[in-house]
Formats: C-alpha cells, sequence, structure tokens
C-alpha cells in the first residue's frame, strides 16, 4: 500500500510542477511567435506585439491604406500594399513551432505586424507611423 501512496504522490507532484512550464498565456504565445518571426521579417527584436497589438496595428495600416485611396492616391496605396504582402509572403513561407499554439488568423496578424515593423514603418512605441511608410515608399 505505501508503495501504491508513494507512486500516486511522485506522478501528482511530477504533473504539477510540469503544469506551469505548459501553460503559458495566449499574450505569451503571441510574443514567443513574434520572437520567431522576427528574423523572417527583419523586424526589431523587441517588438513583441500581442495579438490586440498586432491587430491595432494591421487596421492602422488599412486605415492608411483606405485613406489614401480616398484621397486619390491608389497608386502609392498599391505600391505600399504591395510592399507588405512580399514582405510578409517572404517572412511566412513556413509557420514556426513556436507560432503553433495560435488560430490561423492571429498568425496572419503577427506575421503582417511584423512585416510591418520589418518595413521600418512602426513608431517607438510599436505603432504603425505613415510618415515612415509614406517616407520609404519614397526612395
Amino acid at each position: 500500500m505505501r508503495r501504491i501512496t508513494a507512486t500516486l504522490l511522485a506522478a501528482c507532484l511530477l504533473l504539477a510542477g510540469a503544469a506551469p512550464g505548459c501553460s503559458k498565456s495566449y499574450d505569451e504565445n503571441a510574443k514567443d511567435c513574434a520572437t520567431a518571426l522576427t528574423e523572417r521579417t527583419g523586424g526589431k527584436a523587441g517588438d513583441k506585439p500581442t495579438v490586440r497589438d498586432a491587430e491595432e496595428r494591421v487596421d492602422a495600416f488599412d486605415d492608411t491604406l483606405a485613406d489614401m485611396v480616398d484621397s486619390g492616391y491608389e497608386a502609392a496605396a498599391k505600391d505600399a500594399y504591395d510592399t507588405a504582402e512580399n514582405k510578409t509572403r517572404k517572412g511566412g513561407k513556413s509557420r514556426p513551432e513556436a507560432c503553433e499554439p495560435l488560430s490561423k488568423d492571429d498568425y496572419t496578424l503577427l506575421l503582417m505586424a511584423k512585416a510591418i515593423d520589418g518595413l521600418g514603418w512602426t513608431g517607438e512605441g510599436g505603432e504603425f507611423d505613415k510618415l515612415k511608410m509614406a517616407e520609404s515608399l519614397g526612395d
């Protein structure tokens, strides 16, 4: 009986000790994914957006493109879109293991957000910077 109790206790302790290492939050998984995408996208190593941060960055980029089209700058908007799409495509050839816990949509958001950073189109706080985008497209 002692042997069974000791075995069960040891198994419970092993499982309890392993659990914290396996239970990362979704935001932690997103930051790990962003880190894995850094080399592929050329972004800053310190740029580790959460899914919400990535969504805000990509939405700001989309809004800027829509504003450009509305203002008659379709060619510039297309150039910006094509540049970001090419950077995203190059970075996303295969999904890094660190990105596996994320949904397809969230992975795509992070990939696009990291591509925008890799293009140098983000400010100090990681937000999309349309002036940086415009300056780089003028080069």
